[in-house]
């Protein structure tokens, strides 16, 4: 079963931190690239950050950079999302999906899975 499941959402308030987390499994990361997306309730899904097979190179929307940090370690065939400093605004259901290299932040070119997503709620 080929699978992206996220985890690590929650309620924080604003200024606080979360780290989400993105499990494969069925198939491994090595060969992907990782891209992160999120989707406020009636709104359009937007990339956030990408980060290349090669991790040449990590991409980040601009309203997220100096405060989202995006890895992944393929040995545990996973990827993570560090969100620091966190603002209303960034309340949304987060997403990941695996696929080609990263076009910018958008995220992947082509994208073969994606998760379910993990509601993150910035809320005083």
């Amino acid at each position: 079963q080929v699978q992206l499941v996220e985890s690590g959402g929650g309620l924080v308030q604003p200024g606080g931190s979360l780290r989400l987390s993105c499990a494969a499994s069925g198939f491994t990361l090595d060969n992907y690239g990782i891209g992160w997306f999120r989707q406020a309730p009636g709104k359009e899904r937007e990339g956030v950050s990408c980060v290349s097979a090669s991790r040449s190179t990590t991409y980040y929307t601009d309203s997220v950079k100096g405060r989202f940090t995006m890895s992944r370690d393929n040995a545990k065939n996973m990827a993570y999302l560090q969100m620091n400093s966190l603002k209303p605004e960034d309340t949304a259901v987060y997403y990941c999906a695996a696929g080609t290299y990263c076009s910018g932040y958008r995220g992947p070119k082509v994208i073969n899975y994606w998760g379910k997503g993990t509601l993150v709620t910035v809320s005083s």
